[in-house]
């Protein structure tokens, strides 16, 4: 009988992909190792902070609720400032709550992940013509909306949602914010950038990153008519 390639196979046909895994699969083992997690049958979460431009890297064990902070990876370039992305163009890194939905191992910028921009909150507050689109995190260090990390910062994560997707896990969660929701966050947004109508977002928002920050839990996020988060069965 044909037997039918596992997704990780098919990845790792591609050349960049195979140099990947040849060059940091150590490394993200040990990354697990540090950590005293193990490799085998896990969940990735990704969240990432505008204004600290970082890049947490969660993950979740087989047989467990909560997630744990495997690495940090920084932007190594940004675009925009802060706020949600709304129209093409306008160079905003989007924020919300996204999935991975596209991995291109034969990227401009060496490996990428794409994420499901616009989601239906953008397709109702953004630009409805065009809000524009293709939005990744990526290799290299230019962007004009996407998120850099770093040639080789890219080529730890790509494994990490090869592994994960190559596991079962059919959506890989990113939560894109402004900044951290802290006290010293909250003054920035209400000082610098109160101006810009985004108040009202930003709190909603706020609701996501807290529930996470005191759970270490996903919870399923929905979104309603009027583009706003909310979770499942509230």
């Amino acid at each position: 009988m044909l037997q039918i390639a596992s997704f990780k196979e098919t990845q790792r046909q591609y050349s960049r992909v195979k140099t990947a895994y040849e060059e940091k699969e150590p490394t993200v083992e040990n990354y697990f190792k540090d950590k005293k997690l193990n490799t085998s049958e896990f969940n990735l979460f990704v969240r990432a902070f505008k204004h600290e431009k970082e890049l947490e890297i969660w993950i979740k064990q087989k047989g467990r609720d909560t997630y744990d902070l495997l690495t940090t990876y920084s932007y190594c370039a940004n675009s925009g400032t802060l706020g949600p992305k709304r129209k093409e163009g306008d160079l905003q890194i989007p924020e919300g709550v996204y999935h991975i939905n596209h991995f291109n191992p034969e990227s401009n910028f060496h490996l990428s992940l794409g994420l499901n921009y616009p989601n239906a909150s953008d397709n109702i507050l953004s630009d409805r013509k065009h809000p524009g689109g293709s939005i990744y995190i990526h290799g290299n260090c230019v962007t004009i909306g996407c998120i850099p990390v770093t040639d080789d910062k890219i080529k730890e994560l790509y494994i990490l949602a090869v592994e994960a997707r190559n596991n079962g896990q059919k959506k890989i969660p990113v939560h894109i914010f402004p900044t951290r929701f802290t006290k010293d966050g909250a003054l920035l947004l209400k000082n610098s950038f109160a101006h810009t109508g985004n108040t009202d977002f930003w709190n909603n928002l706020k609701e996501v990153y807290d529930d996470f920050e005191r759970t270490k839990k996903l919870r399923t996020v929905r979104i309603n008519s009027k583009g706003e988060y909310f979770f499942d069965g509230v």
